[in-house]
């Protein structure tokens, strides 16, 4: 661990939080795809499509050509939803941490190094649904430095930040899909409260969910 730093962002850093929060989301583009394949309403599209083609048209190949062009079509609105929430997520903080994080009372941006690389980002800020608690939020670490600790490092950094400001607990909200973020978060000592569905239409139709996280401080005095 004497290679680990965890400091505050410095402007110098931007191009490297913005690569590593963009590879890590991009990551989340195959296991959403495999989540939206398994939903029913998906299934049943499938399924009709193919049945309908193969009644009409009496021949294989049509109904899954158009299958195929289908979970193609799938993929590729997986991949621009993700897109589309990376851009947002520029536009709204990423593109002004030192204004959103380090210039606002109660927040601040960390990142990881590495040998001196930049591998790593969290943040946290007041937490707009939970009042009176700090949100954890842009956590991501690089593939390629993953199983180091670095993330467990990250947690402790915002942890610590909270406590020492008298807040009771952190919150956070992570995807359905993001498997491995909730094993960090549940190892952690942070307790699922709930799940619900994103209110956006696609959303709605995908049953992509979030799952909201909580660690209360107090309990760990």
């Amino acid at each position: 661990m004497a290679a680990l730093k965890i400091r505050k962002y410095q402007k110098d850093d931007e191009e490297a939080v913005k690569e590593t929060f963009t590879l890590g989301m991009s990551e989340h583009v195959p296991s959403s795809f495999m989540h939206l394949l398994k939903q029913p309403l998906t299934q049943m599209v499938m399924m009709c499509v193919f049945c309908a083609l193969l009644a009409s048209s009496r021949s294989i190949m049509l109904p899954v050509m158009a299958v195929t062009l289908l979970l193609a079509g799938a993929r590729q609105l997986v991949g621009y939803l993700f897109t589309s929430y990376i851009d947002t997520s520029l536009r709204k903080d990423l593109n002004h941490i030192q204004e959103t994080y380090l210039e606002q009372k109660n927040s601040c941006f960390w990142v990881a190094e590495w040998e001196g690389r930049v591998v790593g980002t969290v943040a946290c800020l007041p937490a707009e649904r939970e009042p009176g608690c700090l949100e954890l939020k842009r956590m991501s670490v690089l593939r390629t430095h993953r199983g180091r600790g670095i993330a467990k490092a990250l947690c402790r950094t915002v942890a610590e930040f909270t406590q020492e400001r008298g807040f009771p607990a952190v919150v956070l909200y992570t995807s359905v899909v993001q498997t491995d973020a909730q094993k960090l978060y549940e190892h952690m000592g942070y307790t699922k409260i709930r799940e619900f569905v994103i209110p956006e239409l696609v959303a709605k139709i995908t049953n992509f969910s979030l799952i909201e996280y909580r660690l209360d401080l107090q309990k760990q005095d």
